[in-house]
């Protein structure tokens, strides 16, 4: 796509991700951690021992970063002077043997506007209204291998490369009861109120790089939901063809959708097994149905074909060398200039389902000290994820507990720990589910996989 079409998609996705590129969803460090208010974010069943108010705008930061593509991938030291993976002192072995096979970033936020939480009913109930954004990015292989090889002669094929963003309001509540001195069951309904939606990607991108020929292939889409957005066109003065060139915001930001969804868990504690805690929970089941869905697109297959042109030194000649330069400009130009395909009216697009399975047990020689074992399942088609976190739990005493985990995944591996103050009155909890192992010298990390995790409650 040419420069203003990428600058305006991309102004669009980094408006939806500017609150959130650096945060997560949840904290899993602390799903067995004692005072930890927002459990029920994790499995509604998770009921707290007190009542509490969330202070608006602290009462549960999160702030991290995931992904299995790290700084330490793309840039390199060259004699004593940090450059990037294209450098020539770089081999292409070197750079292609640590890449991923597929390089992803996975980015969720959730910014709780309000909450509150309260006995009664038979048990606990939860209310919250949270700002979420979801970012999901994708980036095969073969696009750092045809950045770092350059022409090469081989196939490379590109058609994972892809972006997918949203941004949504929810408003949940949530319950949960005791059933029986063994199980307990929760549920939160949710109502969904959608902001905007991005997705952008190819359906097919192939480039055959050979000796004799060189071929292209491209299938790409844009997809936007947002009220009152709008495509900017413009004409290409060579072919006659009308394509996107820009996106533009006619009025203010307004509600591009809306849509509901369910999150249910479940808690076990065996009367036969002292000490011993099972649970479950799915989250998100349910689904966002969007309006006003722009789309544009190469309107299927576009191919490009070296050996089509035939260049003449004749400059009188229909195949000249600046008549072929220009035929070969306009066949290129279709490869990325995206038809205005109009409003397409509604789209319902799935939200990304998390399930959880935990295990937690009480050493019997000291009840404050036990170990957990949570396993996370992100499932969302393409950018699916997966983690299992060990952890060691400690509450000395009533008003004070600490977690510290180790984990491994889609991302690799990482430790955390939090600690958490819940003395009456008030509820202080800080943490990280994924420390920076390695820092740079300007103190940045060098690993995708790091997070922060704070909040202020009141209690009562």
């Amino acid at each position: 796509m040419k420069h203003n079409i990428m600058k305006g998609c991309a102004t669009a996705v980094i408006a939806l991700a500017s609150a959130t590129a650096v945060m997560a969803q949840n904290a899993p460090i602390g799903y067995f951690l004692d005072g930890y208010t927002y459990r029920f974010q994790q499995n509604p069943a998770l009921a707290n021992s007190r009542n509490f108010i969330g202070m608006p705008g602290v009462s549960n930061i999160n702030l991290g970063l995931t992904g299995n593509l790290h700084p330490t991938d793309v840039l390199y030291n060259v004699n004593g002077q940090t450059t990037t993976f294209l450098n020539p002192g770089v081999s292409a072995a070197e750079v292609l043997g640590k890449l991923p096979q597929t390089a992803r970033f996975d980015v969720n936020a959730r910014v709780n506007i309000f909450a509150a939480g309260f006995k009664g009913l038979g048990g606990y109930n939860t209310l919250s209204i949270s700002a979420r954004t979801n970012v999901m990015t994708t980036m095969p292989h073969a696009l750092f291998s045809l950045l770092k090889e350059g022409v090469a002669n081989k196939t490379y094929d590109i058609t994972d490369f892809g972006m997918r963003a949203n941004a949504f309001a929810e408003i949940a509540l949530g319950h949960s009861q005791q059933l029986g001195s063994d199980w307990r069951f929760g549920f939160s309904l949710k109502g969904l109120i959608g902001g905007a939606s991005i997705n952008a990607r190819f359906n097919k991108a192939t480039l055959e790089l050979g000796a004799d020929n060189w071929r292209v292939t491209s299938n790409a889409i844009l997809e936007a939901s947002m009220k009152d957005l709008a495509f900017k066109e413009t004409v290409n003065s060579r072919t006659g063809h009308k394509y996107v060139n820009d996106i533009e915001k006619i009025n203010q930001p307004g509600i591009g959708g809306y849509g509901a969804a369910i999150d249910l868990g479940v808690v076990y504690k065996p009367s036969a097994i002292q000490g011993l805690t099972v649970s479950a929970s799915v989250l998100d089941l349910g689904a966002i149905q969007w309006n006003n869905l722009l789309t544009a697109s190469t309107n299927g297959d576009k191919t490009f074909n070296l050996d089509r042109y035939t260049f003449n030194t004749d400059d009188n000649a229909s195949n000249s060398f600046s008549n072929e330069m220009d035929r070969m400009k306009d066949d290129l130009s279709a490869l990325y200039e995206l038809e205005n395909m109009g409003d397409q009216g509604t789209k319902i697009d799935k939200l990304a389902m998390t399930a959880n399975v935990g295990a937690q047990y009480e050493m019997p020689f000291w009840r404050a000290l036990s170990l957990g074992l949570l396993h996370t399942a992100r499932i969302d088609g393409d950018y699916t994820s997966n983690e299992t976190r060990l952890s060691v739990n400690l509450a000395p005493v009533k008003f004070f507990s600490l977690a510290a985990s180790v984990a491994d995944g889609t991302y690799g591996k990482s430790f955390g720990g939090m600690a958490s103050i819940h003395m009456p009155g008030f509820n202080l909890f800080a943490g990280m589910s994924h420390f920076p192992t390695k820092l740079s010298k300007q103190y940045l990390p060098l690993s995708s996989n790091a997070s922060v995790n704070v909040g202020f409650n009141v209690l009562f």
